[in-house]
């Protein structure tokens, strides 16, 4: 039986309460601490998840017992949290996306690995039966040789719903940065690195109003793209085609397929763990649902957290990595680059693809 690893959460806002949550059902993580720059914000979520420790940002860095830093800050707090926690010589766990910037992203993978600590980064909804078992279908050839494959992600934002949803139309948010990690990641889990890409990115709507509480009524100057449109070539040489958009009312257009030499899959939504799954092969007039091979079916946010404790254990490499979470980010500006230029962007960075979960993990054991 392992040691627990000691957790701190920095950043108690909406997001936090699932990590909260689901976090406290993995053997290997005690979450012992949390701080917000509001310290009764994090004091309510202590007392709520019974966290034993609530406090400052500070003074959870400077927590000796505290061995996983889980950064659940704002995109533009992304990088001064993680670079922070490294210097604190803490291993970093961090929501998407990595970082605003290249340059900051270059900054944290390149100080982890000064300091022989390690990076982690959401999302994690890849490792879930859902994906797991799509994974499994195209490693076992079901589909034959990926040829390409499709992602859309379309909805009008979060303004109606979210109680502070400023962010997500500054720098750093928008649909692309938001939400295009859960599609780049699990697509690079399921077919691999991307070399290649080309994008469109316009804002549609210059100003946003906010029909949520407790902001109802303000306005929000909207400075990154709203609607993005790209392809990109793969490592392998498939071709893949993405949008993400908060710039429409309503879709019908598939979350994620995959298009293989011999058959097709229908990917479950990337932002949840389960399923279904669909498949129609070679031959076949009918789609078939494919029973998940996998665990990890209810919402699991920290199931990466876990995963990445069992590698500062075993020495083994964690799946939602440093490297894969800097590669997903690069490829999200370059669709942006390639918009602004007119011109095809090369990738310049790669990540090996995360090695796939066993069949036969027991409960919320993560040792291999």
């Amino acid at each position: 039986m392992k040691n627990k690893v000691k957790v701190g959460v920095i950043g108690c806002g909406t997001i936090s309460g699932i990590y909260f949550k689901a976090g406290q059902t993995f053997d290997i993580l005690d979450i012992a601490a949390c701080a917000d720059l509001d310290v009764s914000r994090a004091k309510a979520k202590a007392a709520e998840f019974n966290i034993p420790k609530a406090c400052s940002p500070e003074e959870l860095l400077a927590d000796p017992e505290i061995e996983i830093v889980i950064n659940l800050t704002i995109p533009k707090a992304h990088a001064e949290v993680c670079l922070a926690a490294l210097e604190a010589g803490k291993h970093v766990y961090v929501e998407k996306p990595l970082a605003v910037s290249r340059e900051d992203g270059k900054k944290i993978i390149k100080l982890a690995k000064e300091r022989g600590l390690l990076i982690g980064g959401a999302p994690d909804t890849f490792l879930g039966g859902g994906i797991q078992t799509c994974r499994k279908l195209i490693d076992d050839g079901w589909i034959g040789e990926p040829v390409a494959a499709t992602a859309f992600m379309m909805n009008h934002g979060h303004e109606r719903w979210h109680p502070d949803p400023d962010f997500y139309y500054k720098v750093g948010g928008g649909p692309m940065f938001d939400m295009g990690p859960y599609y780049l990641t699990a697509l690079i889990n399921l077919i691999g690195p991307i070399r290649r890409v080309t994008g469109s990115a316009r804002i549609t709507f210059p100003e946003r109003t906010i029909t949520s509480q407790p902001k109802f009524g303000q306005k929000i100057q909207v400075e990154t793209p709203t609607h993005i449109a790209g392809i990109f070539d793969f490592a392998i040489g498939a071709i893949g085609t993405i949008i993400t958009s908060f710039d429409v009312w309503g879709s019908q257009v598939p979350r994620i397929e995959v298009y293989g030499s011999q058959g097709t899959l229908i990917v479950p939504d990337p932002n949840t763990f389960g399923g279904p799954v669909f498949i129609r092969r070679q031959g076949s007039t009918e789609w078939s649902e494919v029973p998940l091979t996998h665990g990890f079916t209810e919402n699991s946010r920290g199931l990466g957290v876990a995963d990445m404790a069992h590698a500062m254990i075993s020495g083994r490499p964690h799946r939602a990595n440093g490297d894969l979470t800097y590669h997903v980010l690069d490829v999200m500006h370059a669709f942006l680059d390639s918009s602004r230029s007119g011109n095809h962007v090369l990738v310049e960075s790669s990540c090996e693809k995360p090695a796939p979960f066993p069949l036969d993990l027991p409960g919320h054991a993560l040792d291999n």
